[in-house]
């Protein structure tokens, strides 16, 4: 995906975010993420933004004040709203050759690399926002995701933060899970073992260990933790080593 499509896809996400929490209240609990309720989730997310802010600015950031400062806004939604904007207004003036940290493997250049990391970000946490509207996880067909940026959260999981030396996600015996999405011509491969996860982009068939079908927005999900309309006992291990978390 280019740029202009990661801030359209994070533009997108803001706004089904700030629905989903107006219509769910703020003291909904969110089903995706057990013991959270929504003014914690908008504080968090709301916070994510200026720290990515902050990065992209190379300022430092007090992130404990940040998750404070929105648990104790009058109009968290709006505050919420307010940090997105200067983000998406940061990254948008940004020069091409912006120089800051990334912290993924197989990391595009800095200024994509941002915009594709809360593009996915905001995303993720808009869908925890309509669990807490819906009550339950959500479908592939409750969001507003398309295939495309689906696809491509998928590969920034599988190919950014599951290589990483530091992962959790590790397998006692090798074991292969095959990423089909059935609508996009896109594929992984990932092979588990007692070491870091290796992925391989355009790999993976039917004789993987485990093959995961699907849309590729139900994929995205479940792969995100997220879902639970793709199923397979083998991917118990999935739920807590794949698992990302802020800090």
């Amino acid at each position: 995906m280019h740029l202009e499509q990661h801030l359209d896809g994070l533009r997108h996400a803001v706004d089904a975010f700030a629905r989903s929490a107006t219509s769910a209240g703020l003291e909904a609990a969110v089903p995706t993420t057990p013991g959270w309720e929504v003014r914690r989730l908008v504080a968090h997310q709301g916070m994510v933004h200026r720290w990515a802010t902050g990065k992209l600015r190379d300022e430092r950031v007090d992130v404990d004040a940040l998750e404070g400062e929105g648990l104790e806004a009058s109009d968290p939604v709006a505050w919420l709203r307010a940090g997105s904007r200067v983000l998406l207004e940061t990254l948008e003036s940004a020069p091409d050759d912006l120089v800051a940290p990334v912290f993924l493997a197989d990391a595009p250049p800095p200024k994509q690399f941002w915009a594709r990391r809360q593009c996915h970000e905001t995303t993720i946490h808009a869908v925890d926002a309509l669990s807490a509207e819906l009550g339950r996880y959500p479908r592939a067909t409750d969001t507003w995701i398309e295939p495309e940026l689906a696809g491509d959260g998928i590969d920034e999981l599988l190919t950014g933060f599951l290589p990483r030396p530091f992962s959790r996600l590790r397998s006692e015996e090798p074991l292969t899970i095959a990423v089909l999405p059935e609508d996009t011509d896109r594929r992984w491969l990932v092979a588990l073992s007692s070491q870091q996860p290796v992925t391989a982009r355009g790999l993976g068939d039917e004789e993987a260990d485990v093959v995961l079908r699907g849309s590729a927005v139900s994929l995205y999900l479940t792969l995100w933790n997220r879902s639970d309309e793709v199923e397979d006992e083998r991917l118990a291990l999935w739920a807590e080593g794949a698992r990302v978390t802020w800090g």
